[in-house]
């Protein structure tokens, strides 16, 4: 007891000066990762990646760097398509989707990369001979600090590290500390997976490493990197060998790590990785850890400490982290969900940064050469799904490298459009890597699909809607237009139907058994829903900035003859134009309910009779999957306005890996399992929870639309934002009546609120709403009526007690509601 007590003592004494800490918002545990990578804690800047491993005589710190990919610029698309592509409808229009699959392997797969790697720059080893017999072990990673520590004691003396990403000095930095003068000693080494790595100490005091990346696919490897792990101690000495360091009896040692390649963008890697490496060392180097950890926290907070949320207050944040997962599902720890609602803000924050790469497929955290899916952006959902969150949970400017490459995409995937489908405008299809390929990979049951670019380019117009930046809008038009042309051209004439349909296409990675195996089809709903989206965007974005009137024309027109929505024989929302879904069917994508969400095609107010379609679909398809399927059904049981099933998807993604009989969960650091690990689940969970407390589609921000029964008694959420401009800066609730709303307008206009009690609205301009919304944000593009079979059975809806109220707003000011 006498030494926890010291080590507690300790800790306080380090932390004294850093920002105040909340407990509550911290991942910790009580034993050390061991060889588990998804036991280790993520720390991360935008461009630096490390997973620390917080073990006690082999600390690993394993670290990426957001550009070492595999290849060099190359372009994977497979012209062969052009001319197949007229057999190739042909067939899936005579319904033999089978042979239209083997011809589109042959000629619309790639025959160059299936795309490029995500890889791995090395492991900083950290050796402390003599420190097995340890006691008091703790390790955290606080997300409301953005710093990773691990503390332990040996005989009398307490260890301390503290790790963190720096966004304001680009390092990583690492603070090694005894409660003893003289007490610090340990072996540094470096080791790497590349195979062209060069290790040495010829600078004193520090460790470089060099190399190249690897070939694949026959894109030769060009990506040179450079990393310095630079040491300085207080007391002792620091000695070197061919390939460590040596720190003998310091008092602290400060570890300073630079890594830098030669990639400047998709097209050109003519840096030089070694003058940006040591530059950026020069830079930091000089600085005590003190001074890093505070410019990098400021930092930091600009963006964490915008939301603050609070679900209901319990005493689990004294349970370590492992087992309070181990535990979600059986006790009530609602401040858990709102830990991970945070942990998924940090892990934007820590890992998409303006000027930078998007998060890919894993972040920014890899420790394998070969990962799976090559830690690429699919980006027939994954991709899309990283940046749910962005703009909802105030984190906009971490939009922009997901924005960018949409748009670099629209450079690329101008030749794709034209040489695979002689079309104007660009595509792109379901996977695409740092050099920005859009040809199709993988095989036709996966990778004929045509609509990236589509999806993708709908984050440009979401980016607007919550913005109202009109110069932004107008650089992103060429790209939004260029998607819509891409459809213009490809979109054929169903000879069965008459509908303008998507030929070749498909429901993503889904097949029913209609089609022999086949995934592939024509006019799948997905693919209408996308197009439908499209092209309402570019008529919205052409009459705001004043262009292209006779486009707009044909687009409206073309529109109109996309396929409606359908409701099947079982009352489901059809995925394929044939009814003809398998009400056993589980299969993980449910894609064909895009137009709930991220879209807003379907919802209560507005098609009720697609609203209890897509219900039908979710409760068909069941909730158990793998990570991010789950993480989609929650927005989804959101937007279906039901918090308790909501609730219970979030406790299905809260549950340890191994413990779903369909794959999926959550490893022990909170990072999402498919498995293996996925980031995306973790993103879309987020943004999940945000969909539970806020929408601002269909119309009106709706507040508390989805809360759970276990989160009602009573909690607040400030800073979430919403489309139109408006910032919801204070949220309060009791009992799941809003006792408090403060709500400020950025842009000025009609504030349409839907609420679930009566809200005082005395000092206000403000009305009962009726009517369609007149603020321009807020416009409601009306879906076609569906078609309905006369086999699908009939339903009810209790629409919930709600008060829809208009409240006129002028820019910059804020508005404050109370419970009437």
């Amino acid at each position: 007891m006498k030494n926890f007590v010291i080590l507690l003592l300790f800790i306080n004494v380090v932390f004294s000066g850093a920002a105040q800490q909340k407990t509550k918002l911290k991942l910790w545990y009580n034993t050390p990762s061991g060889q588990i990578w998804e036991n280790a804690l993520p720390v991360g800047n935008g461009r630096l990646g490390a997973m620390v491993y917080g073990n006690v005589v082999n600390e690993i710190i394993q670290l990426n760097e957001h550009t070492l990919w595999s290849g060099s610029p190359n372009r994977n698309d497979n012209p062969l398509a052009l001319d197949s592509l007229a057999r190739i409808r042909t067939l899936i229009f005579q319904g033999k989707q089978k042979q239209a699959e083997l011809l589109s392997n042959k000629v619309i797969i790639s025959k160059k990369s299936q795309g490029q790697i995500f890889q791995p720059v090395a492991d900083l080893h950290l050796d402390f001979a003599g420190h097995e017999d340890y006691t008091n072990f703790y390790r955290e990673l606080d997300i409301s600090n953005a710093v990773s520590t691990t503390s332990y004691q040996v005989k009398d003396v307490v260890y301390t590290r503290r790790v963190l990403a720096s966004l304001a000095d680009g390092v990583i930095a690492i603070e090694l500390r005894s409660s003893k003068p003289g007490a610090l000693s340990f072996t540094a080494s470096l080791s790497s997976l590349q195979p062209s790595a060069k290790i040495n100490t010829q600078v004193p005091g520090q460790i470089e490493i060099t190399g190249t990346s690897t070939a694949h696919e026959g894109v030769p490897g060009l990506v040179r990197f450079n990393g310095i792990a630079a040491f300085k101690n207080i007391g002792g000495k620091i000695s070197s060998t061919d390939r460590t360091i040596v720190v003998e009896n310091a008092n602290a040692v400060s570890i300073y790590l630079s890594i830098a390649t030669n990639f400047i963008n998709y097209k050109d890697i003519s840096g030089n990785e070694k003058l940006k490496a040591r530059e950026m060392l020069n830079h930091a180097f000089p600085k005590k850890f003190e001074t890093i950890l505070k410019a990098h926290q400021l930092q930091y907070h600009k963006y964490f400490d915008r939301v603050d949320l609070s679900l209901g207050a319990t005493d689990f944040e004294q349970v370590p982290t492992d087992i309070r997962l181990k535990n979600f599902n059986s006790v009530n720890d609602p401040q858990f969900a709102a830990l991970y609602f945070q942990y998924g803000r940090y892990l934007l924050i820590s890992s998409s940064q303006p000027g930078g790469q998007p998060a890919n497929l894993q972040g920014i955290w890899n420790n394998k050469l070969y990962p799976p899916w090559d830690s690429k952006y699919t980006i027939n959902i994954n991709a899309e799904m990283n940046y749910w969150p962005a703009e909802k949970t105030n984190l906009a400017e971490l939009h922009e490298p997901f924005l960018k490459m949409v748009q670099e995409m629209g450079e690329t995937g101008k030749q794709t459009a034209h040489d695979m489908y002689g079309a104007r405008g660009w595509m792109a299809h379901h996977n695409t890597d740092i050099w920005r390929t859009t040809g199709a990979v993988d095989g036709a049951f996966w990778g004929a699909w045509s609509h990236g670019g589509g999806w993708a380019s709908q984050h440009l117009w979401e980016h607007y809607l919550y913005s109202g930046d009109r110069a932004f809008l107008k650089l992103a038009y060429p790209t939004l237009k260029g998607a819509a042309m891409f459809y213009v051209d490809f979109l054929v004439k169903d000879p069965k139907r008459g509908f303008l349909v998507i030929n070749p296409d498909m429901s993503p990675e889904n097949a029913p058994p209609a089609h022999q195996g086949s995934s592939l089809d024509a006019g799948t709903t997905m693919s209408n829903q996308i197009v439908y989206d499209v092209f309402s965007t570019v008529i919205r974005a052409g009459e705001i900035l004043g262009e292209d009137k006779t486009l707009i024309d044909t687009l409206k027109k073309m529109r109109s003859q996309l396929p409606p929505m359908q409701v099947g024989q079982y009352g489901q929302l059809q995925e394929w134009i044939d009814d003809i879904d398998d009400p056993n069917d589980n299969h993980r994508h449910v894609s064909h309910l895009y137009g709930l969400f991220p879209s807003a095609q379907i919802s209560l107010y507005q098609t009720p009779e697609l609203y209890l379609a897509a219900k039908k679909t979710l409760i068909q398809r069941g909730d158990i999957s793998t990570g991010w399927s789950m993480g989609w059904k929650v927005n989804w049981w959101a937007r279906l306005l039901d918090g308790n099933h909501a609730y219970k998807l979030i406790q299905n993604q809260l549950t340890p890996v191994g413990g779903n009989r369909a794959g999926g969960g959550t490893y022990n650091n909170l990072f999402d399992a498919h498995p293996p690990f996925q980031i995306d689940g973790n993103f879309g969970c987020t943004s999940g929870i945000a969909e539970m407390l806020m929408q601002s589609d269909n119309g009106a921000i709706q507040l508390l639309p989805a809360l759970p029964d276990v989160w009602k008694s009573n909690g607040h959420v400030n800073g979430l934002r919403a489309k139109g401009g408006f910032d919801i800066i204070k949220l309060e609730w009791v009992d799941g009546m809003i006792t408090k709303l403060v709500i400020k307008s950025r842009l000025g206009g009609n504030l349409r609120i839907r609420v679930p009690n009566e809200l005082n609205l005395s000092k206000l301009e403000a009305k009962n709403a009726t009517g369609e919304n007149q603020n321009p944000f807020f416009l409601i593009e009306k879906t076609p009526k569906p078609s309905i079979s006369k086999l699908a059975p009939g339903g009810s809806i209790d629409l919930p007690e709600t008060q829809l109220y208009d409240i006129k707003t002028d820019v910059g000011k804020t508005y404050t509601l109370y419970k009437k």
